[in-house]
């Protein structure tokens, strides 16, 4: 049976001229082949660091691609090792300013909503496949208060099997070597 994942890396933002998730979903859509090998239609996409624009393309992109699985990449440039988050709140900041330098309009990203989403059991076995790879990783229960949470938030809203991944400000050979294992645990959340 095949299956059908997209990984979504949020672009450029604020700050920062190159996002390393953005380099790594880049990195995976150029191995669609090898995905293929595995029985996994690979969908890719560059999200946008905006606040108005993330729920419609994310609803877009699962309208277009219907996804068995969904991994989003995400930046978090003071963390040491790659996290793989377990927990989507159902909050924003509004004040901090997106790539469009706008703010959210409130704290709640669902009025009435859930106050939070736990991800499914994959998390421990995909923190183990990046270690078994070398990768330095650990499970996170804060995804943050920006759009890295509500994408992942939306995701589970949306009743998706979802799977955030905050990858350090990592560039060039190690962010390479980051992506190859990226490639071997986004073929393993897919197929579970």
């Amino acid at each position: 049976m095949r299956r059908s994942l997209l990984v979504a890396g949020f672009g450029a933002f604020s700050g920062h001229k190159r996002n390393p998730a953005e380099f790594c979903a880049r990195w995976l859509e150029k191995k669609k082949s090898v995905f293929a090998l595995a029985g996994i239609d690979l969908h890719v996409a560059v999200l946008p660091v905006e606040f108005s624009a993330l729920s419609p393309i994310l609803s877009q992109l699962f309208a277009r691609t219907s996804p068995d699985a969904v991994l989003l990449l995400g930046v978090a440039g003071r963390r040491r090792r790659l996290t793989i988050e377990t927990l989507a709140r159902n909050r924003v900041s509004t004040l901090r300013p997106d790539a469009a330098r706008q703010h959210a309009f409130c704290r709640a990203i669902v009025h009435g909503g859930p106050d939070f989403f736990r991800a499914g059991g994959s998390a421990p076995r995909l923190a183990a496949v990046a270690r078994r790879n070398g990768l330095p990783a650990a499970l996170s229960r804060d995804a943050g208060d920006y759009l890295c949470n509500e994408s992942f938030y939306l995701s589970l809203l949306m009743d998706r099997r979802a799977c955030f991944l905050h990858l350090p400000d990592w560039r060039g050979a190690r962010l390479e070597r980051a992506a190859r294992v990226i490639l071997d645990m986004a073929k393993s959340f897919a197929i579970a």
